[in-house]
């Protein structure tokens, strides 16, 4: 039976109706397509792409224009179509402009491309739609948007300090004023206004990770031309807070015994440990080894990082293992492991930061953090003090403009929330938070998989053939459904 009796959503986010308004009763023109620009690489479809104007705030809606730029993949079957498919691979940071390719790429069936065009997209601030800048560079130091393991509260200290000089230089390198304006909310509303200017009734959306926040405020801002949603790889509601981010720490617990398996399997080639437990001792025997004398530029921090990068996916581990045996063998680290050191992606630090950092208020007390870590160094030791380290949101310049996006439980049952049991980024706690904020809108498909990422992405036949068959079907499951391994 479906369960009943499960309560009005939570009131975390609010929808500005002003806003909501103004997408609607404003359709822009069509768009032009054309070839897409040479940096957007495909290796099995040819993208069009097009150029959407949006108001760069909501709130003045015939103020400044920003340009989204989107790419189409169209249905070659006019008479199967049924609307489009808008997409979001996550972040929030990723370019999307080429994700229907990568989607082809790993073969999504082609009903669903029949059924739809497919439309990615350059979210604002990202690639080429309005990008911002925080001007992070390779010398910064700074080791990306997850913060560093904390090894004492001297570390939590430090941290603070780099992450209040990163929330300072976001600040001075916002000369156009776009970066308060990078938001959740404020995407959503692109998504409508692109809608609209395809001159769609209705668009239906598949995301990824923070994608499902996106989606997640879409359903909830514009219920009634919300199509089909599918939130793959949850979040937990429509932005990332310091509950959300801790929860990195629980993903990997529960995503390590996995990798731990499987290199205790392959003891004879790696020599990582006979036993999941021994390889899991392995695991802190290099990183406090790390901490005390780092090799080749990779500290006990960057390991513990790379580790985690490391358990997005079974085809991930020979890489990690080989970095592991590296490093125990007393030999320089491997290229993977080494990669995990910063890289100029200062674009995309930069967005996740203003879409993190403008949708809710993050504690400003370093007190706090020194107080999370300190639990979640004992909670969950792989990594755990880690994520509960300080964000450079603590000293972000800008208040939010607006409460975070409230999910609407009051809408159509069009929602399908698919997401794998064992997830170090987004755990499967999160599936559970956003299927019961949804109520009966959505249905909770849980996977018996590991890694980030099952339609598709992953190789589950049950959530293939589950999330094909609402895609191009409309069919909902009657109840929530547990995918076993095949």
């Amino acid at each position: 039976m479906r369960r009943t009796g499960r309560g009005t959503a939570l009131a975390v986010m609010i929808c500005l109706a002003g806003g909501a308004v103004a997408a609607a009763d404003v359709p822009p023109a069509g768009p032009v397509w054309g070839a897409c620009p040479e940096d957007v690489v495909t290796r099995v479809t040819v993208l069009q792409c097009a150029t959407v104007p949006v108001p760069l705030d909501y709130d003045e809606p015939d103020g400044e224009q920003i340009g989204i730029m989107v790419s189409r993949l169209a249905s070659t079957k006019p008479d199967r179509r049924r609307g489009v498919l808008m997409l979001n691979p996550g972040g929030p940071g990723g370019s999307g402009l080429s994700f229907a390719d990568d989607l082809v790429w790993l073969g999504i069936p082609a009903s669903v491309l029949d059924s739809y065009d497919v439309i990615g997209m350059d979210t604002r601030g990202i690639g080429h739609s309005a990008p911002v800048s925080c001007g992070f560079t390779t010398d910064d130091g700074y080791l990306g948007n997850i913060p560093p393991y904390a090894v004492d509260e001297a570390a939590v200290a430090e941290q603070a300090r780099n992450a209040k000089a990163v929330a300072e230089r976001c600040a001075a390198n916002d000369d156009d004023g776009r970066l308060r304006h990078v938001s959740t909310a404020n995407m959503a509303r692109d998504l409508d206004r692109i809608r609209a200017a395809l001159g769609e009734e209705k668009a239906s959306f598949l995301g990824y990770s923070y994608g499902s926040a996106l989606g997640a405020a879409y359903a909830s801002m514009f219920p009634e031309r919300s199509d089909r949603i599918v939130l793959d790889s949850n979040v937990g509601d429509t932005h990332l807070d310091q509950d959300g981010i801790r929860r990195y720490a629980l993903g990997a617990e529960e995503t390590f015994p996995d990798f731990a398996r499987w290199a205790a399997a392959r003891y004879e080639t790696y020599g990582l440990g006979r036993t999941p437990e021994e390889v899991r001792q392995t695991y802190f025997t290099l990183a406090e080894r790390l901490d005390e004398t780092p090799v080749n530029g990779v500290d006990g921090r960057v390991f513990r990082l790379a580790t985690f990068a490391g358990l997005f996916g079974r085809t991930k581990y020979g890489l990690t293992a080989q970095g592991w045996q590296s490093l125990l063998d007393g030999g320089e680290a491997t290229a993977e492991l080494s990669a995990a050191t910063p890289a100029p992606t200062d674009n995309a630090w930069s967005v996740f930061l203003a879409v993190t950092c403008n949708d809710v208020d993050w504690p400003s007390d370093v007190r706090t953090y020194r107080r999370a870590v300190a639990e979640d160094r004992e909670r969950y030791p792989l990594y755990g003090a880690a994520s509960a380290n300080v964000l450079p949101c603590a000293y972000w310049p800008y208040e939010p403009e607006e409460p975070p996006v409230a999910i609407d439980d009051d809408g159509p049952a069009n929602v399908l929330v698919v997401q794998n049991r064992h997830d170090p980024v987004t755990p499967h706690l999160g599936g559970e938070l956003l299927d019961g904020k949804f109520g009966d809108r959505s249905r909770l498909v849980s996977v018996d998989g590991s890694g980030h990422g099952v339609y598709v992405v992953g190789d589950n036949a049950c959530a293939l053939n589950t999330t094909t068959s609402f895609l191009v079907d409309g069919k909902l499951p009657e109840d929530d459904l547990s995918c076993a391994v095949f």
